[in-house]
């Protein structure tokens, strides 16, 4: 058994920070990451060039001094959105974040007309701009804990097809139907994998009582989907990466009687990676799928300095204070025995 576990400096490649107050608690969580993709779902949200230059710059502001962190920057993704706006982005941001319109947290302008799209994701393919996904149907005939399968047949795999050249993230897969899609493909299609889809089912958001801490989107589905994301995670498939889509609320937003969707596992996204990887016996893979992986699709050099986890006590954090109220930490339902080693 080791009691350490060197790392080259990860990436977050799915973060959501928020603004203005949420932002300045929460910016400084990150700290243990070397870059993050950020989720730019504001509101109003950031779709211009302009927009996404002033959100980094707060970013950027919000950062404790010395934390060196760099925030990469996604365009949001309207019906509105042409190809010159993607011009525009380039050298201001890596990708562009596809919202089906009310699929979750602050999507009310995402895109209504995915098929309307594809002259901009024409030029997002010539232009080398990533496509992320948040893949999920929003057809309220559609079970909730299907939505994902549903939106790879009837939106994604046809919108790949119409646009091949196109590099593309099905985002926080949550089922073993987006595990398979993902190792389906060639080239041109990775999947990043959160930490809380690897450590809690829907019996963790429902049985015994409505566990709100627990409720995200995609929604937590059957343990069988669970166990799927982890052989993919810790499988060593270079087709998989870490994206933590970490999303912070306060509880009068997360316990209100229509709770806000999203996991606020900053702070202790490597501690449950480093207890599910060991678990799984698989060690030797969280480096790949916390550094490497991810930095090779996006095109990023790999981080040169290291980070290192120790094992310790058992810990919990508490949660985070802002001026709008409290943020809780996410609990993945176990002791944290890991934590980052003094100095590293």
């Amino acid at each position: 058994m080791t009691d350490t576990i060197i790392l080259h400096r990860p990436d977050d490649l799915h973060l959501h920070l928020r603004d203005g107050a949420i932002l300045s608690a929460v910016a400084g969580q990150s700290a243990d990451f070397a870059r993050a993709i950020i989720m730019p779902n504001l509101v109003p949200p950031v779709t211009k060039a302009d927009a996404i230059a002033a959100y980094r710059a707060r970013i950027e502001a919000a950062c404790p001094a010395g934390m060196a962190f760099e925030p990469l920057m996604t365009l949001y993704l309207t019906d509105d959105t042409t190809p010159e706006d993607i011009d525009a982005i380039e050298g201001v941001a890596v990708a562009a974040k596809l919202y089906p319109a009310h699929a979750t947290t602050n999507s009310a302008s995402g895109v209504n007309d995915i098929e309307g799209l594809t002259p901009v994701l024409e030029r997002m393919a010539e232009r080398g701009i990533l496509l992320l996904v948040h893949g999920e149907v929003t057809d309220h005939s559609v079970d909730i804990f299907d939505r994902e399968a549903v939106f790879l047949e009837r939106v994604l795999d046809p919108m790949r097809r119409r646009v091949p050249g196109l590099k593309v993230v099905l985002e926080h897969i949550s089922s073993a139907v987006g595990v398979d899609y993902v190792k389906s493909a060639e080239a041109g299609l990775a999947g990043t994998i959160t930490a809380h889809h690897l450590v809690i089912d829907r019996n963790d958001l429902l049985v015994g009582g409505i566990r709100p801490y627990n409720y995200c989107l995609p929604i937590v589905k059957r343990a069988r989907d669970r166990v799927a994301l982890v052989e993919a995670a810790t499988g060593g498939d270079t087709r998989f990466f870490f994206g933590s889509d970490s999303a912070p609320h306060t509880d009068p937003k997360k316990l209100g009687p229509c709770g806000a969707a999203g996991c606020f596992t900053a702070p202790v996204s490597l501690p449950i990676l480093a207890h599910v990887f060991e678990e799984a016996d698989r060690l030797d893979t969280l480096d790949p799928f916390l550094s490497r992986n991810g930095a090779r699709f996006y095109g990023l050099p790999e981080a040169e300095t290291t980070i290192t986890l120790e094992r310790c006590a058992p810990y919990a954090l508490d949660p985070i204070e802002t001026p709008e109220g409290p943020i809780a930490v996410f609990d993945p339902g176990f002791a944290l025995t890991w934590r980052l080693a003094p100095g590293a």
